[in-house]
């Protein structure tokens, strides 16, 4: 056994020293298994991030009411005598001020890309103190607070990252409604930093809603009260909404952006059998090159195995150069890279890419598949090089 593996080690070590022979070949493996590695991270990364952004929003202590049959808040409706009644219902926290129930309007407002300069919708939502207390993680991190009554609003992290013309002081036009930036707020990154805030009733007065509102956010005494709530909007038969924990409202918007991970595995795949053509046909040049080596080595005693392996460990050795290269890029260029996308209101999220272990994990046991089939054909090839060879080359 240990002749088996001295042999095996010495033949790798062959097979690494020669790799200059074969330089260009040996580069064009690593740099296609490095582009699939980053290409299939950039998509992972890009999906994940997303995901973590709109999970990273909802509370489980949170109640979340839309109209039955709603995808999205910008589809719900509530009335002023709706919100009443679910203020009243079993399970909702109260305080000094009484219940802690936040009536909501989602209005769709234009902003323009910086990346693209692009006109995209961006979401306007009507609040009050309550609805900004209900939102774990705020903080106001420029400006100040917007005045209830006023035509003032505050703009998310995210808002003024991706966006032009939404600093602090500016003044902004939305059709013919004009607005004056007070605040700029974070929410720890998640998917409220994508939006502008501005008090209920003005929004209400300006586009003509009455006392009306789209979603209601209340905090429960407990997340065990949920099920109470939902048993109360069953049997009030003015009410025509359903509840959720907002935790679970936002894992499923999250999955909306799902599709890019998937997305990204099948081009990445599709990208590998390319990459693993080219690593074939580097692999078989290799095998050739060493053909005479191979079987000098058979002649004076080393084994089929060891030639097996010190192919196979030539394939592997490249293939994760290649993961390693191909890593790195991702990390260099997408990593903490912000984007905004369309997100199921059918408004803009800001969202960074998020490059995890488990990602790097993924990307390279991709490049290191690559190898291992490249490098199994061609080392079953170089295990059977006939040792009359050795003598063949030599006359």
């Amino acid at each position: 056994m240990s002749t088996l593996m001295s042999q095996s080690a010495a033949v790798i070590k062959m097979n690494i020293q020669s790799l200059p022979r074969r330089l260009w070949m040996s580069l064009a493996m690593v740099f296609a298994s490095a582009v699939v590695v980053a290409i299939l991270l950039a998509f992972l990364a890009m999906a994940k991030g997303f995901d973590a952004t709109m999970k990273s929003a909802g509370s489980e202590d949170i109640a979340f009411f839309m109209r039955t049959g709603s995808a999205a808040e910008l589809n719900s409706s509530a009335s002023r005598e709706q919100v009443n009644l679910i203020e009243n219902a079993p399970g909702i926290a109260r305080d000094e001020q009484g219940p802690m129930v936040s009536p909501e309007l989602y209005v769709i407002v234009d902003g323009v890309k910086k990346s693209t300069q692009n006109e995209a919708n961006i979401p306007l939502r009507g609040l009050d103190q309550r609805g900004v207390a209900m939102r774990k993680g705020f903080t106001l991190v420029a400006g100040r607070m917007f005045n209830p009554g006023t035509d003032e609003l505050i703009v998310g992290a995210g808002i003024l990252r991706e966006f032009d013309g939404f600093e602090l002081g500016q003044e902004i036009r939305f059709g013919k409604y004009k607005w004056k930036v007070v605040g700029v707020f974070s929410t720890g990154g998640n998917v409220f930093e994508s939006e502008l805030w501005a008090d209920a009733k003005v929004i209400q007065n300006l586009y003509n809603r009455g006392s009306s509102y789209q979603s209601i956010r209340a905090r429960m005494t407990s997340p065990d009260s949920l099920p109470l709530i939902a048993e109360y909007l069953k049997n009030e038969p003015r009410l025509t909404h359903e509840v959720q924990a907002e935790s679970s409202y936002f894992a499923e918007q999250g999955k909306s952006l799902g599709y890019m991970a998937m997305f990204g595995w099948v081009i990445s795949s599709i990208m590998a059998l390319g990459a693993l053509a080219g690593a074939l046909n580097t692999m078989y040049t290799s095998v050739s090159d060493r053909a005479m080596e191979i079987a000098t080595l058979r002649a004076i005693g080393f084994s089929h195995f060891s030639a097996f392996i010190g192919t196979m460990a030539e394939a592997m050795t490249l293939a994760a150069i290649g993961s390693i290269v191909g890593s790195l890029a991702a990390f260099i260029f997408f990593d903490g890279l912000s984007a905004s996308t369309l997100g199921g209101s059918f408004t803009q999220v800001v969202f960074s890419f998020q490059l995890s272990p488990d990602l790097f994990i993924k990307g390279i046991s991709m490049a290191l598949i690559i190898g291992f089939i490249s490098g199994f054909f061609p080392a079953w090839r170089a295990a059977r090089v006939p040792v009359i060879v050795a003598f063949q080359t030599a006359r």
